[in-house]
């Protein structure tokens, strides 16, 4: 999908991503789903998305193997 398919949404990084475009950006969509796009790519290139489920088990296991900051 395109990011530009994905109007409305609210694209957030981490407060922690530094300023050289090497981030993911993170939209939670009023369906439930979670969009990721590349920063980069500012908007012009391809995003995905995962069901809020998936996006739980994701983050859940980031802080399982001790990932700070999600």
């Amino acid at each position: 999908m395109m990011s530009s398919d994905l109007t409305g949404a609210v694209w957030r990084k981490s407060s922690r991503s530094q300023n050289n475009g090497q981030c993911v950006e993170v939209a939670f969509l009023d369906d439930g789903r979670v969009a990721l796009r590349d920063t980069k790519d500012q908007g012009n290139g391809q995003a995905f998305t995962v069901t809020s489920g998936k996006w739980a088990t994701f983050t859940g296991s980031l802080a399982d193997a001790g990932f700070t900051g999600l």
